[in-house]
């Protein structure tokens, strides 16, 4: 969900960071063992089980580095475990013969330096020994390398994905909104144009309202959301508009939760609700038509409803532009988390309900 971090926000530490207190712990520990083993023989010597250890620890130091550099060159074939097993562990016959000779000479360097001579069993048995420590070490090593390596991996393509995914739903975001726009505007203007030569003056605060949702319409692709106090103000420039056109044959009600104010809702997401009503029933018929916008917030939803008491008595068989752009965006912007429902009103007419999660 590529390894950037957002802004702000805590890098993680390495996972080859946490591998370092493990492997120093683990050092720690078998020198602790080498000392008991002394003790066991009747008398404590700290310097010969530190530079037996640590010839160890700092041989297969020096390796585990060494390897980590060279897998460094075959992530690609981490989704075929063998090829990069094989490409990573091409060299350690050559590896054995260096670690063994060099932790060994390291051993007797050290002990020459000290007036002692280092004691070991023959050469045979300290061969077939310290090649099966080392082929058991190497085994080791290059699981856990690839585990995390593969690890790693798996995280940076699902970061990847993530990022991608939402790249795609702000350009379907985007898309959404700019279809909205032409279908707005031309209702929008046609509603002021029959207002020019009659009323110049309201013709002339109804354009003011309009350019108010322009601007709206035009920022939604940046700003996809915003809070409902906001959305209102939006909604009651269109509900002005409209209601100016059809002053005589319509009449709104609103019914908002003041406690909902700071919810934040689609940009635009409640103007084609009231939209439908002027569009399929005020613009349709000659009798006096009553919109009701009706919006409440509860505990985890926020729940709109815009009823009209027209004559409908079916549900249409398919949703317009304005209500299929608009279940669209809420799917994009919170997916089974909001809906959009459309139900039969007692009597006549339609509900539409938005039922949206309660962000503030």
């Amino acid at each position: 969900m590529n390894t950037r971090y957002l802004v702000g926000e805590p890098k993680s530490p390495s996972p080859w960071r946490r591998l370092l207190w493990l492997w120093i712990a683990f050092w720690l520990l078998m020198l602790a063992v080498g000392m008991q083993e002394s003790l066991w023989t009747g008398k404590l010597l700290i310097w010969q089980p530190l530079v037996n250890y640590g010839s160890s620890a700092l041989g297969a130091t020096v390796l585990a580095a060494v390897q980590k550099r060279r897998a460094d060159r075959f992530d690609s074939f981490l989704n075929q475990p063998l090829q990069w097993f094989l490409r990573v562990w091409a060299w350690m016959p050559l590896q054995l013969v260096l670690y063994v000779t060099a932790v060994y000479a390291l051993r007797i360097g050290i002990y020459a330096l000290a007036g002692v001579r280092f004691r070991h069993g023959p050469w045979a048995e300290v061969a077939a020994y310290e090649v099966t420590q080392f082929v058991l070490f190497y085994a080791l090593l290059g699981g856990v390398q690839f585990g995390l390596r593969s690890y790693r991996a798996w995280a940076a393509e699902r970061l990847r994905s993530a990022q991608q995914a939402n790249l795609a739903r702000q350009a379907q975001l985007a898309q959404l909104t700019q279809q909205l726009q032409p279908h707005f505007l031309f209702n929008a203007l046609n509603t002021i144009s029959s207002l020019i030569h009659s009323d110049p003056d309201t013709a002339d605060m109804l354009l003011t309202r309009l350019a108010t949702l322009l601007r709206a319409a035009t920022d939604a692709s940046q700003h996809p959301e915003q809070s409902l106090a906001d959305e209102l103000t939006l909604l009651h420039a269109y509900a002005d508009i409209m209601a100016r056109r059809f002053a005589d044959r319509v009449q709104i009600s609103w019914e908002v939760d003041t406690t909902a104010q700071t919810c934040r809702v689609p940009t635009l997401g409640l103007q084609p609700l009231l939209e439908n009503c002027f569009r399929h029933v005020v613009e349709r018929r000659n009798a006096f038509t009553h919109i009701a916008i009706r919006i409440q917030r509860s505990a985890s939803h926020l729940q709109i409803e815009i009823e009209d008491d027209g004559d409908l008595q079916r549900l249409p068989d398919r949703r317009g532009v304005g209500l299929g752009n608009l279940e669209d965006r809420l799917q994009s912007l919170y997916g089974t988390q909001a809906s959009l429902e459309l139900r039969l009103r007692p009597g006549g007419g339609l509900i539409a309900g938005m039922r949206l999660p309660c962000v503030c």
